[in-house]
This record gives structure tokens, sequence and C-alpha cells, in this order.
């Protein structure tokens, strides 16, 4: 989304603005997000306070799709901008019109504010975009196979990234790492591309979203087939 002022909204970040929105209405909600996702769909106190509870799953349609229906979750939200709405918001498959639809009712619900409003009241995080080495098809797996171990060693030996503390690693679709202070960095197989996919976030900086991401790609960087991104930042 583009709000009044210009000023770009990613799509997990409409998603926590949603989520809030939506929280209040259906206090105790599940909400799903992809492990792309920002950590505030679990780190956001608004949506503590209203018992709001997140679940990080796979990247991917029918991932999410499946996991929305298995949790009773209200609904998935993907960095991609995919959304499924549950029962009895929608009926559990990504529908733009039917996200178009919520976003309206979203600001009629709150008519004192603008989109702006909603987007300056969610905690302040610095994100990276996703971005994707190339790594050839025959040959992903295997490497974020060994990358994952690496990462997992570096976890067990107390290392840090950024300067923080790997506090956990979720594997549910790659590595996920969890810093002590709500940072975390990922890297996992892209489902359809020739490539991994990284991406990083930090609630302190962006000297620390920086310093997060040279540690994890001094990681990536120690597999050879891994080739260029096609973005940074």
């Amino acid at each position: 989304m583009v709000d009044d002022t210009g000023e770009e909204i990613f799509a997990d970040k409409v998603g926590v603005i949603l989520a809030r929105d939506l929280a209040r209405l259906h206090p105790g909600a599940i909400f799903v997000a992809d492990v792309k996702s920002t950590g505030l769909f679990a780190s956001d106190p608004e949506l503590q306070r209203l018992g709001a509870r997140a679940d990080y799953w796979k990247t991917g349609h029918s991932h999410m799709k499946r996991r929305v229906h298995e949790l009773g979750a209200l609904a998935g939200f993907e960095k991609s901008g995919h959304y499924f709405f549950a029962p009895p918001i929608g009926r559990g498959y990504d529908c733009g019109l039917r996200v178009a639809v919520e976003l309206c009712k979203l600001l009629d619900r709150n008519p004192g504010q603008r989109m702006s409003d909603l987007r300056r009241a969610l905690p302040q995080t610095y994100s990276t975009p996703t971005m994707s080495p190339h790594c050839p098809d025959a040959e992903k797996y295997a490497v974020l196979e060994r990358l994952v171990a690496r990462l997992q060693a570096l976890a067990a030996a107390g290392a840090r990234l950024g300067g923080r503390t790997i506090r956990a690693v979720v594997t549910v679709n790659g590595a996920r790492m969890m810093l002590e202070n709500g940072a975390w960095a990922l890297v996992r197989a892209s489902s359809n591309t020739p490539n991994l996919v990284v991406v990083c976030e930090s609630p302190e900086s962006e000297a620390e979203l920086r310093a997060i991401f040279a540690d994890l790609d001094a990681v990536i960087r120690t597999e050879p087939s891994v080739g260029a991104y096609d973005q940074t930042f």
C-alpha cells in the first residue's frame, strides 16, 4: 500500500495493521504469518494486549491456506501480499478484492485516523527487502541443509549475529534465527526460482540491521555455488 503521505507500507506491515483491527473484533484470534514476515505479529504490544497469537509458517499458497485451516486461524498473511481470510471474514483462500474490502472496512472503523496514522502507530522496525542470491535449482536444497546445520551449530556455541545472541533457530522453512532483542534473520530456499531467500529485521536500528545481514551473509558465502543477490539495501 501507499498511504496518504506517499509512504509505502510493505504487505507484512499492512497485515499487522489489519490484525490489530481484527483482533479488537475477535479477541484471542490466531494469525498465521509466513517466515519472511515481520516479527511484529508476535511482539506487537497491542496484539499481545488483545490476546492474539501468532504462528509463523512455511511460505507458499498451499502451505499458508492449509495452516490457517488446521489452526482455525482468523487470517494468514504472507510478506508477498497474499492474505487468507477465514470465516467469518472470508472463505480461507487468497483474494485481492476481499482484502481491498477489508481495508476499506478498517478505515471505516477508524474514522479519526488516516492510513499514515495507523502506520505510525506500529512499533518501529527496520527490515531488508526480500533478497534472493542465485543458487542452482539442483543444489539449493542441499546448500540450505548445510547452512541450517552451520547456523544451528553457531547458535549452540553461543555465537551472535549483529552482536546479538541467537535465542532460537526456527526451522519450519529454512532457518529463522531469533535474536535476543526481537531481531531475526532468515535464509530459505525459494520454492519456484533458482535462488535462496534472505530477509532480516531489527527493532533497534538500520545499523544493527546491516550488521545482522553482514554476519548472516558471511555464513551464506561459505557455499561456493551461491551467487549474486538480485537486490540489496
